[in-house]
């Protein structure tokens, strides 16, 4: 809560609705200069995620999760198998047994509530090195 004077709380205003939704405007400049690439470092990038993405998702199939294979985003989700009961339990097994956290959906609220989100930012490596240690779990 703020109170002032009106030359005040416009002030503020403006810095937060830059701050709150706003984006730093040199990181829109780089976002401009990134996007001049050439096609191939799309490609590069794009089969980079691919491979992740498969990972990921041999992961959710290891996990008997079920997921669908057309979802885009920097993520994959995936729906429990009905015999889990917790979600909170399921991936605080994972982590205490295999030392792999996997973000359980229900901090993002009721809809995720039998969901488990894989995020695919972890280089590839880092990915089926997790996928191994999980399928020492025998699930």
């Amino acid at each position: 809560m703020a109170a002032g004077s009106s030359d005040y709380i416009k002030t503020i205003l403006k810095v937060k609705s830059n701050m709150d939704s706003g984006m730093f405007l040199p990181l829109q400049l780089a976002a401009v200069e990134a996007l001049g690439s050439p096609e191939s470092w799309y490609d590069t990038v794009n089969i980079k995620y691919k491979e992740r993405r498969d990972t990921a998702e041999s992961i959710m199939d290891l996990l008997k999760c079920k997921f669908r294979p057309d979802q885009v985003g920097l993520f994959v989700w995936g729906r429990l198998p009905e015999e889990v009961e917790s979600c909170e339990t399921f991936v605080e097994e994972i982590l205490l047994k295999a030392n792999v956290f996997i973000t359980p959906g229900f901090i993002f609220g009721t809809n995720g509530n039998r969901y488990i989100r894989i995020s695919l930012c972890a280089d590839n490596e880092r990915l089926k090195e997790a996928r191994k240690r999980i399928a020492s779990l025998n699930f």
